[in-house]
């Protein structure tokens, strides 16, 4: 999620969540996840394949954020380039969920980490994104491409599972650990040496007026992973005895 500070609230002029605009977005966001998972399911019949499935929907969510940054960029007369780095939570898992899929291998542990963390934030974010009030504009580039980059990195989760290319263990359950890590330690340099407020949620709530910093999201995660590691594990130890 997005904690933007422009956003606007209370102005009826503007989208609302679950609004005319909000609610035919989800309406394509659904149906473009449909399609492409069953193109993706027909298509995709070798290693090979589903391998570049894999690639080319993570080059689109690169692209997709890149773009978002650079809005957030350009937002204003003067250019902000320390808008590229990221300072949320999601932005951050976008980048990285990229990047892995891109360089990384099948099944590498960064994708053990992160899988959960991108899909709740982006379908979290795809029902209710905040920062949706921001502009008049539903088609203000930091708005829609927020919106883009959330949803299409939950739909890359799904495109991960159905291709088969990560393999939910109890195993890496240290994958975690050292994802989190490495999150508060990026947080803490963005704050500390960059001087950002509020990075990665480290100091505020990712929605105003809730408890959600990154200190209550953790927790959370945490008992949300060890739920599907377990579901997942009794559903593959049924499977061998039959």
């Amino acid at each position: 999620m997005v904690n933007y500070k422009k956003e606007i609230k209370g102005d009826s002029m503007n989208p609302q969540v679950f609004g005319k605009e909000h609610l035919i977005y989800i309406f394509v966001s659904i149906t473009v996840a449909i399609i492409a998972c069953i193109l993706a399911k027909r298509l995709a019949k070798t290693d090979k394949a589903k391998t570049i499935v894999i690639k080319i929907a993570a080059a689109i969510l690169f692209i997709i954020i890149f773009t978002n940054r650079l809005a957030l960029v350009f937002e204003y007369e003067k250019a902000d380039w320390m808008k590229l780095i990221t300072d949320s939570v999601c932005s951050t898992s976008s980048y990285v969920l990229s990047i892995s899929l891109l360089i990384g291998k099948k099944d590498n542990k960064i994708l053990h980490f992160i899988w959960l963390v991108a899909l709740g934030g982006g379908v979290i974010t795809t029902f209710y994104p905040n920062f949706i009030g921001q502009h008049p504009s539903f088609l203000y580039p930091p708005t829609i491409l927020g919106m883009m980059h959330h949803t299409w990195s939950a739909i890359v989760i799904i495109l991960v599972f159905l291709m088969d290319h990560l393999h939910l263990t109890y195993k890496k359950w240290y994958c975690t650990l050292f994802g989190f890590t490495s999150y508060l330690a990026y947080g803490a340099f963005l704050m500390c040496v960059l001087k950002y407020n509020n990075p990665l949620y480290m100091t505020g709530p990712a929605i105003d007026g809730t408890i959600f910093t990154i200190w209550v999201m953790i927790p959370i995660y945490l008992a949300v992973y060890i739920l599907i590691i377990l579901i997942v594990e009794i559903i593959r130890k049924r499977k061998k005895l039959r």
